[in-house]
């Protein structure tokens, strides 16, 4: 997987402290995005599988997905999220700018909605930007509890 950073301990990608993995490649392009360059899907370097485990295993935070949209890696990042889940029994979270409707009709986001505890979802919106908010950007995003609402079939929100 192409990875432009891993930052071990930061609080600003959900609670608690966390290991923040910013990951390759975005084709969203919103307007005003505060991390353009991870749009370039060959920006940051190759690091396998066990590479990113170790580190997330050894630091011992739960785990947040950013990027870039990691949607766009979800054969990569999903194998990762499920021995993450298994093995070391991690919060993840997950940051993205498709639509929670757009994502549960995809087949192959599924062993990645499988593994992941919640999904910020929706694009960055600069005429919706609001600093007041947690983990989010914009107004617009939504923080979604994953489980309950592939178990309910409706958006939970979680309130932060």
């Amino acid at each position: 997987m192409r990875v432009l950073d891993i930052v071990e301990g930061t609080t600003v990608d959900g609670p608690g402290l966390r290991t923040s993995i910013y990951v390759a490649g975005c084709k969203h392009r919103c307007p005003e995005c505060h991390n353009p360059q991870s749009w370039d899907f060959d920006a940051g370097r190759e690091m396998t599988e066990e590479e990113v485990f170790d580190i997330v295993r050894c630091n011992g935070f739960n785990v947040t997905f950013s990027g870039g949209d990691p949607l766009y890696s979800v054969n990569d990042i999903a194998p990762l999220c499920k021995r993450i889940r298994e093995e070391l029994h991690k919060n993840i979270w997950c940051y993205t700018g498709f639509l929670w409707e757009s994502i549960i009709e995809k087949e192959e986001f599924f062993p990645l909605l499988r593994n992941v505890d919640v999904i910020v979802d929706g694009p960055y919106l600069a005429a919706r930007r609001d600093t007041s908010l947690r983990f989010r950007g914009s107004g617009n995003q939504r923080i979604i509890e994953v489980q309950r609402s592939l178990a309910e079939g409706r958006v939970v929100q979680l309130d932060y």
